[in-house]
């Protein structure tokens, strides 16, 4: 066998690979990557819910929350908040769109074994709300380092850039801080919770 005849041998049997990969990835094909249909997966957390959009059609689903937070994404299709996914509290749901698919708990951080039982906790007054800027200048990306704790929660309070600060996009959080990138500037307030 030549090498020629070798290589395309081999990309013939990755492009068959890949193909078949890609067909039990694709709801078309009758698979639903990731999504947990199986009642005994929780990944750690109560009451969670999982909620996706089939056929890139909106989906609601009921929730007993105020506010929702994606704790874990199940599509390929990245879920943005504001974009494929959203809250309306006062009809009580979570709604996905266009692909978006994941596990939704409560936003206070009521959805999971956190901390774990008999784990350190910090003293009286650690909870607390408190406001931080953060600012990307020059359009590069940043990181404001703040402790959010398991179960805070960041908003924008003010908006101080003519660049769009979106959620998921141009400013994100973690337990660790805030984000921000492409000229995204503003006021965030931190809701710091244990």
């Amino acid at each position: 066998m030549s090498i020629r005849s070798f290589f395309v041998l081999a990309l013939l049997v990755f492009g068959v690979a890949a193909v078949t990969v890609a067909q039990a990835q694709d709801s078309r094909y009758g698979g639903d990557p990731g999504y947990r249909n199986d009642p005994g997966y929780g990944g750690g957390y109560q009451n969670a819910i999982d909620c996706k959009s089939s056929g890139y059609n909106t989906q609601r689903c009921q929730m007993p929350w105020r506010d929702a937070r994606l704790v874990r994404q199940y599509s390929s299709t990245q879920c943005v908040r504001g974009q494929n996914w959203g809250v309306d509290s006062r009809r009580g749901f979570i709604w996905v769109d266009r692909g978006c698919g994941g596990q939704f708990v409560d936003a206070r951080g009521g959805g999971g074994h956190y901390p774990p039982p008999g784990a350190w906790q910090p003293g009286p007054g650690w909870n607390q709300s408190f406001t931080v800027r953060c600012e990307s200048n020059g359009g590069q990306s940043h990181f404001c380092s703040v402790d959010v704790g398991g179960r805070g929660r960041v908003y924008m309070q003010r908006q101080e850039s003519n660049s769009p600060c979106v959620e998921g996009q141009t400013w994100g959080w973690n337990r660790a801080g805030v984000w921000v990138a492409q000229g995204c500037r503003g006021i965030f307030t931190i809701d710091r919770r244990w």
